[in-house]
């Protein structure tokens, strides 16, 4: 078997080995829906329309966010003033981390260990994400010392989250004030040390594409995800019970609602379960940022009655990590309905 920068193969391999399974990767709640339709083209705003002179033009670009965090879950975004030089030098430093050698990612004990690579809760191929990452909580930014070598990079974020946060806020806001509250009601919810950044790097995998996820099906957890993604592809999610593919686009980046809005908006916002998957030709890259909150927030509904009962961000999270040890993903959402709405719903 080929090695890889990380062992991603022999991790897959010892899976395979051990399972009787298919080895075609599905969906945890596949319903033999793994299809995928042709490529498309996401809902694309120009936030230029939000500074327009003209009333109308506001208000269009304002009800195609919000049209498309309903119908659709993602949403691409241009025009979003963030300077393309500031996105290529972070991309470019992104990079950089990612070559250093395996053992050294591993040991380098940089921001407190938030490198992951593979799925370590994995015990089926189905459950595994050809991938590597570093998960790093804002908080972490400041503190010099824990950089190391890597200042440049401690210095390309420095600059980089302050304007996603600021696009995220601005979503945040105009999706809010749809839903009859203030514009900062989720701003007040989240700031800039309770956010977390993930820096993705997607190895290319030297099996067929279908077989392995890049990374496997999901939802969010946060409020609000802001993507900057290279020109590979990969990314899908799923849209009117098939899976979608998403066509990139050199000059947007990708908004999707995460489970806090869903539960937020009693539903009308929704958080849409997305994977990505592996290129056996090249490999990819992404940054997403997370508009989260801190553990402490309580989240209820936007409006009574409630479709959620209230749960604290850390309670959620903690809901998670059982559900992944359990039985190897997520549940959700579908845990924390009020008792009345999980029967209706469950009839």
């Amino acid at each position: 078997m080929i090695d890889s920068n990380p062992p991603l193969l022999n991790h897959y391999g010892a899976l395979l080995r051990n399972s009787a399974e298919p080895q075609k990767a599905k969906s945890f709640n596949d319903k033999d829906n793994n299809t995928v339709v042709d490529a498309c083209e996401l809902p694309l705003i120009d936030l230029n329309g939000l500074k327009s002179c003209n009333v109308r033009e506001r208000l269009a670009c304002t009800a195609s966010i919000c049209k498309a965090a309903s119908e659709w879950g993602f949403f691409q975004v241009i025009n979003h003033g963030i300077n393309p030089e500031l996105l290529r030098n972070m991309r470019e430093e992104q990079m950089k981390l990612f070559r250093v050698p395996f053992e050294k990612k591993v040991t380098c004990g940089l921001l407190n260990n938030p490198y992951r690579w593979g799925t370590p809760t994995a015990t089926r191929s189905n459950q595994f994400s050809w991938s590597e990452a570093f998960h790093i909580p804002l908080t972490m930014i400041s503190e010099e010392a824990c950089w190391g070598e890597f200042s440049t990079l401690r210095e390309a974020i420095n600059e980089f989250t302050p304007a996603m946060l600021e696009v995220s806020r601005l979503l945040a806001g105009i999706l809010a004030e749809n839903m009859g509250h203030p514009t900062d009601a989720v701003e007040k919810l989240c700031d800039a040390s309770t956010c977390f950044l993930r820096l993705n790097h997607y190895p290319f995998c030297p099996k067929s594409k279908e077989e392995i996820f890049g990374l496997v099906p999901h939802t969010d957890s946060d409020f609000l995800t802001i993507l900057y993604q290279d020109q590979v592809g990969g990314l899908q999610l799923m849209k009117d019970s098939k899976w979608v593919a998403v066509k990139p686009n050199p000059e947007a980046l990708i908004v999707n609602i995460g489970d806090l809005f869903q539960a937020w908006s009693n539903d009308e916002y929704k958080s849409v379960e997305h994977k990505v998957v592996a290129n056996d030709k090249v490999e990819r890259y992404s940054i997403a940022y997370f508009l989260c909150p801190s553990y402490t927030t309580m989240i209820s509904g936007c409006k009574e009655p409630s479709t959620y009962r209230k749960f604290t961000f850390g309670e959620y999270r903690q809901q998670i990590q059982e559900d992944v040890k359990k039985i190897g993903h997520k549940i959700g959402l579908s845990k924390f309905l009020h008792k009345d709405t999980y029967t209706t719903a469950t009839v």
